[in-house]
């Protein structure tokens, strides 16, 4: 057979995502802070977009824009059926419940359908204007945070150094540690950065350790303690031989310790009640060096029927509109070809801007009231009542793809009265009850840790339940666990083994 080139003409199917699909994806999948940052960006960038003032007394408007965060205003219907909020977007809405690489699952445009949805009863965002989270701390509660650890070492520093050159050196080094006070770099890689000899380094780290409070800039927790025990006076060869062993302090191994302390019962529980005194991380007592403070994205709050209010948190989302003024006095529909196209491409921008915006608060606050309402036990009794719940039971409820579900619930937390939560802590993996009828109910992962919790803090210090007790003890309750699940379960949350408990309450009741 000849080989040699020909032309041949195929058809395939294949998903493509234009860039404003791919756009719609990134911001269902980002959270307030993230969307905050590109909305000042897209400010920026359209001339023809404007940050409107945020408020829930705004009825439905047309064309300038309302439907961005901030506003609970559901969009009208039009003459096709389609609502007008999203029929204006140059892709279909359902696209942003279609699966990232296969296309899969584009079963709903994300508009409320159950009831559930923002502004719809007790699920919905209205009515959550009288939410006790608008009450944000003010400026005099937060002052006392406002002074970093750095910021506290560098007023003392210049008084303590005995030199420039030994200040700057000190400088260098309060800088270099953690937000605990401890310094975790070695002093010889910081003596080559500086350019200084490792004696240099050493004063320099003696000015830290001289400076309030007492214990920053140690390398490890038993050079901190021995810091504060010098400042108390209290750092006698007994002293150094405990901090010198805090492994078997950590074990509860009285004996060995009163032998290596030369000391009797009495002035071992000294010793012990001394050392307990001593902050492990005097740095913490100032300010972060960075903010890592959550801000929830879904504030929740109970209403006075029963029910729940559920709104974004619209503190760090302004609400977009239309510059209709501006787009006027550049000419409008009357200005020259080039402007006309230029104003047409901004306005669009905008248009789709301020849709996909609206699209990703529904579908947030529609999530959300679905997780609430599966979840409802939790906010009124407790982690104790935290059901079973995976993301296809989120998503087959509000008839979504389990993928969208997934972006909704990365990276944003829920605020009510129990907490700050992140919402993929609300789906647990489920622990079946004995007798159960295998439909799905039972105890989430969380809500059996927390049980094993009360049961080993409620234990008798003289009878401690080991692990096949515990396991006894919730079968008893309901709950079908082998011995190896509830060690797992209790070594995740970082309760040490019934050994290890019993030397542990032996010492703290000395």
């Amino acid at each position: 057979m000849a080989l040699g080139p020909r032309l041949d003409l195929r058809q395939t199917q294949s998903l493509v995502m234009t860039p404003q699909l791919q756009q719609a994806i990134r911001l269902l999948a980002a959270s307030n802070l993230e969307i905050e940052s590109y909305i000042g960006e897209a400010l920026e960038a359209n001339p023809l977009l404007e940050a409107g003032s945020v408020s829930r007394e705004d009825g439905p408007a047309g064309d300038d824009g309302d439907g961005g965060p901030g506003t609970n205003a559901e969009p009208s219907a039009d003459s096709s059926g389609s609502s007008d909020g999203d029929a204006a977007l140059d892709i279909d809405t359902s696209a942003l419940d279609r699966d990232r690489d296969t296309g899969d699952g584009a079963r709903g445009d994300g508009a409320p359908t159950d009831g559930h949805g923002p502004g719809s009863g007790e699920w919905g965002a209205a009515g959550a204007s009288g939410s006790a989270f608008d009450e944000w701390p003010e400026l005099a509660e937060t002052r006392g945070q406002e002074t970093t650890l750095l910021d506290h070492l560098d007023r003392q520093i210049g008084a303590l150094a005995v030199n420039e050159r030994e200040a700057f050196a000190a400088r260098h080094v309060a800088g270099l540690l953690d937000d605990a006070g401890y310094l975790t770099g070695p002093l010889d890689e910081i003596a080559a950065d500086l350019g200084v000899s490792l004696d240099e380094v050493e004063d320099a780290l003696t000015v830290v350790q001289m400076c309030d409070p007492t214990g920053v800039g140690a390398r490890d927790l038993a050079e901190c303690l021995a810091l504060q025990a010098r400042e108390a006076d209290r750092y006698d060869p007994c002293m150094r031989a405990l901090i010198g062993n805090l492994e078997l302090v950590a074990r509860g191994d009285v004996a060995k310790l009163k032998r290596l302390c030369e000391v009797d019962d009495e002035d071992f529980a000294d010793m012990l009640a001394e050392l307990r005194s001593y902050d492990p991380r005097p740095g913490l007592a100032f300010a972060p060096s960075t903010n890592d403070a959550v801000v929830p994205d879904v504030l929740l709050s109970a209403n006075g029927s029963g029910g729940w209010d559920i709104a974004l948190n619209e503190a760090t989302l302004p609400r977009l509109v239309v510059n209709r003024s501006y787009y006027m006095a550049l000419g409008g529909e009357e200005g020259d070809a080039e402007t006309k196209g230029w104003l047409k491409e901004k306005l669009a921008d905008a248009h789709w801007l301020i849709r996909a915006l609206d699209q990703r608060q529904k579908t947030i606050l529609k999530t959300a009231a679905e997780i609430v309402k599966q979840q409802d036990g939790f906010f009124r009794k407790g982690v104790a009542e935290l059901r079973p719940l995976t993301l296809r039971d989120v998503a087959e409820k509000i008839d979504m793809h389990e993928s969208t579900v997934s972006r909704v619930t990365s990276g944003k937390y829920l605020s009510c009265e129990r907490g700050c939560f992140e919402l993929k802590y609300f789906f647990s993996s489920g622990v079946g009850r004995i007798g159960g009828s295998g439909d799905g109910e039972g105890a989430s992962a969380e809500a059996i840790k927390a049980r094993i919790r009360a049961l080993t803090e409620a234990e008798d210090p003289r009878k401690v339940l080991s692990d096949q007790k515990l396991a006894d003890m919730l079968k008893e309750e309901g709950f079908d666990l082998a011995r190896r699940t509830v060690a797992k379960y209790r070594e995740a949350i970082g309760i040490g083994s019934s050994a290890e408990r019993r030397r542990r309450k032996k010492l703290a009741a000395i």
